[in-house]
């Protein structure tokens, strides 16, 4: 059996882990140990001065969910007192504020709401794109896609052909959780299954949409499970190469049904450092500081994160599940520079904007 000491200098010199290894250094190797070996890692995979994040926003357009997940506080079932569901107006407001401070990534989420066909999405996109060409229509869910398939009977892959044909340019990676059967059943077992979610991303991933994935961990899963999600993404990626980017976050659970305990500082370090080594073709991890906070998103910086996320300007679900983080674009660049780095404007896509540096630095 291989010494920790040798997986460790493997995997930060981009060798690949098996799953079993991948758990035995997660659960095994020391904390600090295993973040030197993820930032070695990114250090070869990136720039060493560079942070790179986008300026964006999450506008929740709706609340209305047919599918009830335990681990979700933002959702209303059908026919709620407090279910709601923005007009095409609203929404273009919303963009247009985000927008005006310089936003290129939009994403526009929501629940599974049965009353809203696909004509209603198209329509809103082609708006969007008409209105704000500059910004990008990064938005949607897997969830999303197959409720729309489900009310329209056509299959997931024509929704997707539609919804870019009206503008939208890449599937976000939510409603991943843990993509473990087991897991699925227990925190959201009307949701796609793990099979499904996969399928869809590689769906629009063969369509030329490029898509993030995620990780929303600390509910019900063992760390066993937690590799296996790892594992089923790096597989993928290996067939497509479709994934920009990966992004695990901590499930906040004060306000939700399911309820249970908030994970720690170390574990969502552990988390990223697990990812970035045994991720070995991802090229970028990024440090969601939206649910831990900027002061531990500044040491995701060495723990294999490259990007420090988004501005997200405008957000729902998680600050309804108890999250209260909040960072404008000068407080994630202090946070960048604080940590010994240059802050970089991206886009969706990773592509820098350094003119958009200028433009809101005049």
């Amino acid at each position: 059996m291989s010494s920790l000491v040798s997986l460790l200098d493997r995997a930060a010199s981009g060798g690949r882990l098996s799953f079993d290894e991948g758990l035995r250094l997660y659960n095994e190797a020391d904390i600090h140990e295993l973040g030197a070996a993820a930032h070695e890692r990114r250090l070869q995979m990136h720039s060493p001065d560079v942070v790179t994040y986008v300026i964006d926003t999450t506008i929740n357009y709706t609340n209305v969910c047919n599918v009830h997940c335990s681990f979700c506080a933002f959702f209303r079932p059908e026919h709620h007192k407090e279910g709601y569901t923005m007009s095409h107006e609203l929404v273009l407001e919303r963009v247009k504020y985000a927008v005006d401070q310089g936003a290129t990534q939009i994403m526009i989420q929501g629940g599974v709401n049965p009353d809203l066909r696909i004509d209603w999405f198209e329509r809103l996109f082609e708006r969007v794109r008409a209105q704000y060409p500059q910004a990008d229509i990064h938005s949607l869910s897997v969830s999303e896609i197959v409720g729309l398939a489900n009310i329209e009977g056509i299959t997931t892959r024509d929704v997707l052909a539609r919804l870019k044909a009206a503008g939208m340019k890449s599937l976000p990676g939510a409603g991943a959780e843990i993509l473990v059967e087991r897991v699925r059943k227990r925190i959201s077992a009307r949701k796609v299954q793990p099979q499904q979610w996969l399928g869809v991303m590689r769906e629009a991933q063969l369509l030329g949409m490029p898509t993030t994935a995620t990780m929303m961990f600390g509910s019900i899963e063992t760390a066993a499970e937690r590799i296996e999600h790892l594992d089923v993404l790096r597989e993928l990626q290996d067939e497509t190469g479709g994934f920009t980017a990966f992004i695990p976050w901590y499930y906040v659970p004060h306000k939700t049904p399911l309820r249970g305990r908030e994970a720690t500082g170390l574990e969502y370090l552990r988390v990223l450092a697990i990812s970035r080594l045994y991720l070995d073709n991802f090229a970028h991890l990024q440090a969601s500081w939206l649910t831990p906070g900027l002061k531990l998103g500044q040491l995701a910086l060495f723990y294999g994160c490259d990007d420090m996320g988004g501005t997200i300007i405008e957000e729902q679900v998680v600050h309804d599940a108890g999250s209260t983080n909040e960072a404008t674009r000068r407080d994630i660049e202090n946070a960048i520079i604080g940590a010994g780095f240059t802050p970089v404007i991206r886009d969706t896509y990773w592509n820098p904007r350094p003119e958009m540096a200028l433009a809101m630095s005049s």
